[in-house]
């Protein structure tokens, strides 16, 4: 151990420090190549998880479709409305939708990391779109945010209806498709023309554009996907307006770039520094002053900058898209619809529009499918240039093919029943209220009127269903025979014995229905003037007659002398040709005016003239004796159910009388 202690001497160090130049820029180099690798792992990830998310993201967004009436606004007693009025209401009715944008642009934008990876989903879709001869105003949004959009747009349009729809698809198998973007030329702060420095409704050129597509198997679709600016743009356009305001020219602050400014702020560093060594500081320095004077149309434009930094902001990235059957017929869409925004633009000292069409068209479509906004092809709209170019149609609006709404939706009223039959339920601005018919209101008749197809019959039958299931009486006479078919497939098995099926084309098991069936003595006088009405329906009055009327009413009378044995209608022609079958009847005639009839009035008619009265009854009764079905039915002696017996007792009575079997 001595030993070790006595030899041990420490080496010298080379003096050479870590610090060289050589090693310093190596490590430069190595940093600089760590950031770029890192950054572009993040972007390369950060493209991934945004292609990937954008499927599940679509899933948690909802279609509205927006329509509201064509109506007039009032004109006065005077009639049309002068050309600076009209101007002033079209100005109005937009101004509506830009307080529906402000609301937008005033949510917060999501920020931070996360978002910045995954991607963000705040965005909307405000589109316009041609399909089927028509143009649709569509709005895609967050499932999230729908009551909040739902509630701008009643509020600010009272009478719009807003309706879930699945989305729709412009595109066909053989379709030729086309896209395009419309992108600025200038900066974020340079304003686009609106509605307010124009002469009539911008949207009119827009919406013709949409209309005259050059075939019928064309669709075209205009994209606006919107989400609330950053607050930096406004940041930028303020610094131009007050260095420009200091005398610089306009040209050169406006168009100067970051980097540009940096290389510009080291010259002036640099040149202070020289001038402060050598001593030959300009001693002039703080009395130099520029005398640039802005031109009219320069101030006009610094106007329209501060105009356009005092609105709400929002990022655009806006698609064009053509569908149609050929490529030439797409590109002359797609080219009328470019030239229609053309007149937004604001040449040398404002904003404009240039459309840029992808070579590869794939990504524009699979973007215009999933409503995807794009960064690098974006626009930097207020909420005034967003009206101009996107608004529900107005009341002017002359553009053809427009999805009108037809009707206005009135809201429910406050005292509507809480109970009773369940009709179903109105639906007004996102609530749903559920509408019954009570009792009371039954009593006084309901009458279902509609055109073939409306579902008069669907409500008779879901009606009857909730009496069935309730335990009530129901009686439906079908004219058509699929309703009777339908309810008995949901009549329930406890109230099977209470159903009857009155069929009268059913000829091996026919239903007697005897109408001089008479329980009373009082009901025979009101069974003979029911079935004289009948008659008066069934022939002209002219053909009836007084005397029709004195030997019809007779005859029957007679027929229900014995209410325990009636005769039918069938038998009327035999009471004047079968005496002894007469005689059956009249023994048991206590009436002495019916009675009168036949011993007095017929003993003394001759052959002849009854012959003559036989033809004429029989003329009127034929159709029920003639008809073998009509004859099984009314020919038979006893009723297979009685009516107030199916009232009283709560049974379930259906009369088939389908015209194709019955006739």
């Amino acid at each position: 151990m001595s030993q070790f202690f006595a030899t041990n001497e420490f080496a010298p160090i080379p003096t050479q420090s870590f610090f060289s130049s050589d090693n310093v820029f190596l490590l430069i180099v190595i940093a600089l190549a760590s950031v770029s690798v890192i950054i572009a792992a993040l972007y390369i990830t950060r493209a991934l998880l945004h292609t990937k998310n954008r499927a599940e993201k679509a899933f948690n967004r909802v279609v509205l479709q927006i329509l509201v009436p064509k109506e007039r606004k009032s004109e006065g007693q005077g009639g049309q409305v002068g050309g600076e009025d009209r101007l002033e209401q079209i100005k109005e009715e937009i101004g509506i939708t830009e307080t529906f944008f402000a609301s937008i642009a005033g949510l917060k934008a999501q920020r931070g990391f996360k978002k910045w990876l995954h991607g963000r989903d705040d965005h909307f879709s405000f589109e316009m779109v041609t399909r089927d001869n028509l143009i649709y105003f569509y709005i895609d949004i967050p499932k999230k945010m729908q009551p909040f959009i739902e509630q701008q747009i009643h509020g600010q349009y009272p009478y719009a209806e807003i309706d879930v729809m699945t989305d729709y698809n412009i595109f066909t198998e053989t379709s030729s498709i086309l896209g395009a973007y419309l992108v600025p030329t200038q900066k974020g702060f340079f304003p686009f023309k609106s509605y307010k420095t124009m002469e009539s409704d911008p949207l009119g050129g827009i919406l013709n554009a949409l209309a005259k597509a050059e075939t019928d198997n064309s669709a075209l679709a205009i994209q606006f996907v919107t989400r609330s600016a950053h607050k930096r743009w406004r940041r930028k356009g303020i610094e131009v307006v007050r260095e420009v305001k200091k005398g610089k020219r306009f040209e050169s602050i406006a168009n100067q770039s970051v980097a540009m400014k940096v290389l510009e702020g080291v010259g002036n560093i640099t040149g202070d520094m020289f001038k402060s060594a050598t001593g030959t500081e300009d001693k002039n320095k703080y009395d130099k002053k520029d005398d640039y004077k802005l031109s009219g149309m320069e101030e006009d434009m610094l106007k329209g900058i501060e105009e356009k930094l005092s609105k709400g902001g929002m990022d655009v990235t806006i698609r064009l898209l053509s569908s149609a059957e050929n490529e030439a017929s797409a590109q002359m869409n797609l080219d009328n619809l470019i030239s229609a925004f053309s007149q937004y633009n604001v040449y040398r000292y404002g904003n404009s529009f240039k459309a840029v069409i992808p070579r590869k068209q794939t990504r524009l479509i699979q973007d215009f499918i999933y409503r995807s906004f794009h960064t690098q092809r974006s626009a930097l709209l207020t909420t005034e240039e967003m009206a101009s170019l996107w608004h529900l149609p107005l009341h002017s609006t002359e553009a053809p093919k427009i999805k009108w709404l037809s009707g206005r939706k009135s809201p429910p009223p406050h005292n509507i029943p809480t109970s009773g039959l369940h009709l179903g339920y109105i639906s007004y601005r996102g609530s749903r209220t559920e509408v019954f018919l009570n009792e009371a209101d039954r009593r006084r008749h309901l009458y279902i009127i509609g055109k073939s197809g409306t579902g008069k019959s669907v409500t008779i039958a879901n009606l009857a269903k909730q009496d069935i299931e309730n335990g009530h009486g129901v009686c439906i006479v079908d004219p058509h025979g699929d309703l009777v078919e339908e309810l008995l497939q949901h009549v329930p098995k406890h109230r099977a014995d209470d159903v009857i099926v009155f069929n009268p084309s059913d000829m091996d098991r026919p239903i007697g229905l005897n109408m001089l069936e008479a329980k009373t003595e009082d009901e025979k006088d009101f069974i003979v003037q029911e079935m004289i009405s009948i008659f008066y329906k069934l022939f002209p009055p002219e053909m009836i007659g007084p005397m029709f009327e004195h030997q019809m009413r007779n005859v029957m009378l007679t027929l229900m002398a014995d209410i325990h044995n009636p005769g039918t209608i069938i038998d009327i022609p035999r009471m004047f040709t079968d005496d002894a079958y007469v005689k059956s009847y009249t023994k048991n005639l206590k009436d002495p005016v019916v009675r009168a009839f036949w011993e007095k009035e017929m003993a003394k008619t001759s052959d002849f003239h009854k012959s003559e009265m036989l033809g004429y009854l029989i003329s009127k009764v034929g159709r029920f004796v003639e008809n073998e079905m009509m004859r099984n039915i009314m020919g038979q002696q006893k009723s297979g159910f009685d009516f107030r017996e199916v009232m009283d007792n709560k049974k379930i009575l259906f009369v088939n009388l389908s015209k194709g079997k019955t006739g």
